[in-house]
């Protein structure tokens, strides 16, 4: 049975539909996608844009938005709650990482906990195959990719509330020790420590922010 989620006809496979349509029109075609499946979830799909010889390579996630993302606290979920994608930018090529990217988009629908910017999202494992950075920081969405409104089939809002535009967050990779400054001080004050030290965050092999022993 379609899960119509209160849109006006608009259900979650259409919703993943525009949204990978909305990210092909922003990021150019796809270079490679997997689809990943988790026990008591739906798939989802990590999806490839660009190459390492041709600048970025850019790592979109496809499912996470396929329902709104609930508060834990409410008894119902909300039809009109916040929709999201995760999206990783990389100097290079790092398809292991697909994996654990569609991991980090299942939590809402596997735990229930909706993810938002500022939070910090730790895997406990590589988020790639040898990677140092073991999680996330998810940052504040609008800056590479527009959110994407929700509009119902003839172009009408989708419902008498209109649904919440679908987002898409930035993670930025984190080793154990920014996850734990990050814990302590912050994400605002991470953030200005990486700007501060001229941290490419794209970089897969960058080094660690240097931080002073009572700063972890």
């Amino acid at each position: 049975m379609a899960n119509l989620d209160g849109l006006g006809g608009l259900d979650g496979s259409e919703v993943l539909r525009r949204v990978e349509t909305h990210l092909i029109r922003e990021l150019g075609p796809e270079t490679g996608r997997a689809e990943i499946t988790f026990l008591g979830a739906e798939p989802i799909e990590v999806l490839r844009f660009g190459h390492p010889a041709r600048g970025i390579v850019r790592y979109a996630t496809l499912g996470m938005s396929r329902s709104p993302m609930g508060n834990p606290a409410a008894s119902m979920l909300d039809p009109a709650g916040p929709r999201a994608e995760l999206l990783l930018s990389l100097k290079d090529q790092r398809d292991s990482v697909a994996r654990r990217l569609a991991l980090l988009a299942a939590i809402p629908a596997v735990e229930g906990v909706p993810v938002v910017a500022g939070a910090g999202l730790d895997l406990g494992e590589p988020l790639w195959d040898g990677a140092r950075f073991t999680a996330v920081l998810v940052a504040e969405p609008g800056g590479l990719i527009p959110d994407l409104a929700l509009m119902g089939p003839a172009g009408s809002p989708a419902a008498p509330a209109a649904p919440a535009p679908v987002c898409f967050l930035p993670v930025l990779p984190m080793t154990p020790q920014e996850s734990a400054f990050k814990r302590v001080h912050g994400a605002a004050e991470l953030q200005r420590r990486w700007l501060a030290a001229g941290t490419d965050l794209r970089d897969p092999t960058r080094p660690q922010l240097h931080l002073a022993a009572g700063d972890r």
